[in-house]
């Protein structure tokens, strides 16, 4: 009897695992409708390769669970999108252990390095009072604003970048946290009292990747999907 009950309750677990799984990493009709695509679909990862190379890295990546896993302390490299992007809407699912820290870039250009306007993926409690280092910063530029909805490490985080002519937003869980307009003196002003102030058209909007970084931490990804824009799109 207790065999019969374990075995129920182990195929009950499997189940509801699998149904889970099949709940990320999908379309709905309006999105497809709206023009989103999936880069990721739980299982493929041909729509990204390492930086500066042509094939995906071999190890510390990883596919797990329906997750596209960065894995702590094994050196992979930086991840980019094979597509590159000019205006679009990038959004995507993360969350990270305690202490940890990464981010995702946009506006990546190989030949000036894997600089670009990084959202910050971080737990906050590392950076305390450090605003422009924060969870959804675009980092050591524009700080979110102090109230953002950030979720404590352990638990799934929503983001979106919005870029729409100069125009850029970061949003996280819902709301918007940041805007930005690229190019323009405030900008400009700001890069240059950080390490990027030396990197060509840092702070200007450029055709370029996406970039998923590698910063040693464990790091969860899921649900990444694009769509790109047309200037009459709001």
């Amino acid at each position: 009897m207790k065999t019969s009950l374990l075995t129920g309750l182990l195929t009950l677990l499997i189940f509801v695992t699998a149904s889970a799984a099949d709940q990320i990493n999908i379309l709905t009709p309006a999105e497809k409708k709206a023009g989103w695509r999936l880069l990721f679909d739980g299982k493929d990862t041909s729509q990204f390769r390492g930086f500066k190379k042509d094939a995906f890295p071999a190890e510390g990546w990883a596919v797990e669970d329906g997750c596209l896993k960065k894995v702590a302390n094994v050196k992979a490299g930086d991840i980019i999108t094979k597509d590159k992007f000019t205006d679009f809407e990038f959004s995507w699912e993360w969350k990270l252990g305690p202490g940890g820290n990464n981010g995702i870039k946009y506006f990546i250009l190989e030949e000036r390095g894997a600089v670009g306007h990084e959202y910050q993926m971080i737990d906050d409690a590392i950076v305390k009072k450090d605003a422009l280092s924060s969870a959804a910063s675009f980092y050591l530029v524009v700080a979110p604003k102090k109230d953002k909805p950030l979720k404590p490490p352990g638990e799934w985080n929503h983001s979106r970048v919005m870029v729409k002519g100069n125009h850029v937003e970061h949003w996280l869980n819902g709301e918007k946290v940041l805007e930005y307009e690229c190019g323009s003196e405030p900008i400009l002003q700001q890069v240059q009292l950080t390490k990027f102030k030396n990197v060509k058209d840092f702070g200007k909007k450029v055709t370029g990747h996406i970039l998923l970084t590698d910063h040693k931490d464990e790091c969860w990804y899921r649900n990444l999907k694009v769509r790109e824009l047309k200037a009459s799109v709001q």
